[in-house]
């Protein structure tokens, strides 16, 4: 139940205490007034259209019989009263009580409903730099807004803080990579190079792959953790078949079928980080797949969402995997020291660029083997 619902029931059901209590303290006091008085005087005569009679005599007993059951049937009427039309208005005033709390907390929570929408549009934006600024009385809420303004400003300080860290380092890092698969690949091609160095050299290219990678990776999740600003139509598919022309000559040396079943899926944003999107969660189906596997590949719109789904064959993945496999340099099987599987951060770039794209992935084990592995983003009307 919401705030203002518990409080209109607190009103309620307060009004309905207090209100019985009374209704049970005015059924007492009427009840104790109407009880007949012991000790008072009763009339030597009592004078009746058939005349009078006198203190002893048949018709007077009759007569103050009549007048005792009189007095009980309206004491019983007003004490029945008491109870009927008591409750009811007290039922009828708690019913009220629900509502007028109901109004007094929303008017209450006004000002907390605009801190609560500015704060929603900061959170479902990935917008750090966007801050409450509640002006108001000198209260409660003015005070929980400016814990959460220092809180939300000391984020965005650490988070731009690591993404130039990974940025400066990862371009920092790139340039004595390249220069270092320059000199092996010249040294490689010498004439007089040796079986030996050439086989050295191609070890070593190997390597510097390897580490260009997870520069290329470390400079995509930096990339990807911010919110995309320049939302831009696209077709899913067409980045889709991009990919899959791209990955096509890989999947032939390892004997790899890709099945395509793409259909129009229009959405928006950074066509190229979806295209990294794409391009690892097919790269990961590839390689780690078996040999003459398969890999099944399809674009779709569903509602307001379209759809990637990534499936491929493979080794058998526990479900209690499913979960680690979306962290950084998280592998499968103790895969830590194959540099021809990629540097561990594909999928978890793939989470951060569908979250970018306000999307979601998720992932679950085949039971033949492999992973299917589905993005949703929203579609673009």
């Amino acid at each position: 139940m919401s705030i203002r619902l518990r409080f209109g029931l607190a009103c309620g059901g307060v009004f309905l205490l207090v209100g019985a209590l009374v209704l049970a303290g005015l059924y007492l006091v009427v009840r104790q007034t109407l009880e007949p008085r012991t000790g008072l005087m009763t009339p030597e005569y009592i004078n009746t259209q058939n005349g009078f009679y006198g203190k002893g005599s048949r018709g007077y007993e009759i007569t103050a019989e009549r007048a005792a059951t009189v007095r009980r049937v309206y004491q019983s009427d007003a004490l029945a009263n008491v109870r009927t039309y008591g409750a009811l208005i007290v039922l009828g005033g708690a019913a009220a009580s629900v509502g007028v709390g109901y109004g007094a907390a929303g008017w209450g929570l006004r000002p907390l409903r605009a801190v609560t929408r500015t704060a929603r549009r900061v959170a479902q934006g990935h917008d750090l730099t966007g801050r409450i600024g509640y002006k108001g009385s000198s209260d409660e809420l003015e005070e929980l807004a400016g814990i959460f303004d220092t809180m939300l400003g000391r984020l965005a300080r650490s988070f731009d803080g690591q993404r130039r860290f990974v940025a400066n380092a990862s371009h920092e890092l790139r340039t004595p990579l390249t220069i270092n698969r320059t000199l092996v690949d010249v040294a490689v091609r010498r004439p007089e190079a040796t079986d030996d160095v050439k086989r050295l050299g191609e070890s070593l290219l190997l390597v510097n792959a390897r580490h260009e990678r997870l520069i290329d990776g470390l400079l995509a999740l930096a990339e990807g953790e911010n919110s995309v600003l320049d939302r831009r139509p696209f077709d899913l598919t067409d980045v889709a078949e991009h990919v899959l022309d791209a990955v096509a000559a890989e999947a032939a040396e390892r004997e790899v079928t890709i099945h395509r079943l793409l259909d129009t899926a229009p959405t928006a944003g950074e066509a190229v980080l979806v295209e990294r999107l794409v391009q690892n969660l097919v790269e990961n189906a590839i390689r780690h797949n078996h040999v003459k596997g398969e890999v099944w590949v399809t674009t779709r719109q569903r509602a307001e969402q379209v759809e990637l789904v990534v499936a491929n064959t493979g080794l058998q993945v526990p479900p209690y995997e499913i979960e680690a496999i979306f962290e950084p340099f998280r592998r499968l099987h103790g895969d830590r020291l194959r540099s021809d599987r990629g540097s561990g951060l594909g999928l978890s770039i793939v989470r951060v660029i569908a979250e970018a794209h306000h999307g979601t992935v998720a992932a679950r084990p085949r039971e033949e083997g492999g992973l299917t592995i589905t993005v949703e983003l929203p579609v673009q009307h």
